[in-house]
């Protein structure tokens, strides 16, 4: 007889549902959230499970590598399809939702979510302290701004940049505030631990793009730095995941959604799906390509058509949505850029 089951995961305790083939509810209880708890629950009380299944979460990729580590046929849900059928139940309880996940897992009217290995997770780490950083950066420059604007000092722009502008303020204008003098200061002590810790991840940066071949592939592409390049290898992590190329567009969300019913057929905005760090890395690169003169001038010529009918904005959106097809290509070709080869 087929069992499948479903976790409910939260921080402190996961509900488990246990159903048979038919979908009638066979065990349920809520145990501790640890991988050694949920495997002996579902060992001590069914045999044979067909299927596990759990939402994407915080503890999603944890749990199903220690899961499948202990031979549990565990799945990850896509938790916005998830919540379709969730959504339909009077009441929201940890309980009601792992039974609506068992039947999910049952019936197999779900989207499976792929677990990437765990090198992409710590590359994925690396680049979204990197930029966690430079917000931070963006943020001390315009705090700085603000606050010497409201005593009329404008910081505005000299040779030398941001550092050499703050001293000149710092020791000629303030003269009139000394009391802010200890304010700025510490702010910009700020902004230099932070610019040491954002050349330090650069640093490292550069060194694991030396030794990658698949990054220093990629980079081979106009508009592609290093950033960019890990970002679609930490994405993608095995180029064999998409059948075909064009996919790769659609799956880090820069195609437009589709809405039809009967006589109503339209296009949308782009669906910002997928992994959102990638899709801003590779809206840059594109961005670099249309406003500068890099590579060759095939993909510029390109996205400036489509400039010409829609705008600059959709043509950027675009040339991303090209390059990452492009992108992908390369990977399962082993091929550097080659001008000529763009369609």
């Amino acid at each position: 007889m087929g069992m499948y089951a479903a976790l409910d995961v939260s921080q402190e305790e996961t509900a488990v549902c246990v159903v048979d083939q038919d979908g009638v509810i066979l065990a349920e209880a809520k145990v501790p959230t640890c991988p050694d708890a949920i495997a002996d629950w579902l060992s001590e009380r069914s045999e044979g499970l067909d299927r596990v299944g759990m939402e994407t979460g915080p503890l999603a990729v944890w749990l199903w590598n220690t899961l499948t580590a202990r031979g549990l046929p565990i799945v990850c849900l896509d938790a916005c399809h998830a919540n379709g059928v969730l959504k339909m139940m009077p009441n929201k309880t940890d309980r009601h939702d792992a039974r609506g996940l068992a039947q999910i897992v049952r019936t197999g009217w779900f989207k499976a979510v792929r677990i990437k290995s765990h090198g992409a997770y710590v590359t994925r780490a690396m680049l979204t302290a990197r930029d966690a950083l430079v917000s931070m950066r963006v943020r001390l420059e315009n705090e700085i701004r603000g606050l010497l604007k409201t005593f009329g000092m404008m910081f505005g722009k000299r040779v030398g940049g941001f550092r050499r502008r703050a001293e000149e303020i710092i020791t000629g204008e303030l003269a009139v505030a000394p009391e802010l003098v200890p304010i700025v200061e510490a702010l910009m002590q700020a902004r230099h631990d932070i610019l040491a810790r954002i050349a330090a991840l650069d640093s490292r940066i550069r060194a694991i793009a030396r030794r990658h071949a698949t990054v220093r592939l990629l980079m081979t592409a106009p508009g592609v730095g290093a950033i960019t390049a890990l970002a679609v290898v930490a994405a993608f992590d095995d180029a064999s995941r998409f059948r075909r190329s064009s996919s790769a567009g659609a799956w880090l969300g820069l195609t437009p959604r589709r809405y039809e019913s009967g006589e109503i057929s339209r296009n949308g905005r782009v669906s910002k799906r997928g992994d959102r760090f990638t899709r801003k890395c590779l809206f840059e690169a594109a961005n670099a390509i249309f406003c500068r003169s890099l590579g060759g001038p095939r993909l510029k010529n390109w996205a400036r058509a489509i400039a010409e009918r829609t705008g600059p904005r959709k043509a950027k959106v675009a040339l991303a949505r090209k390059l990452a097809v492009i992108l992908h290509a390369m990977w399962r070709s082993g091929t550097p850029y080659k001008e000529n080869a763009i369609a």
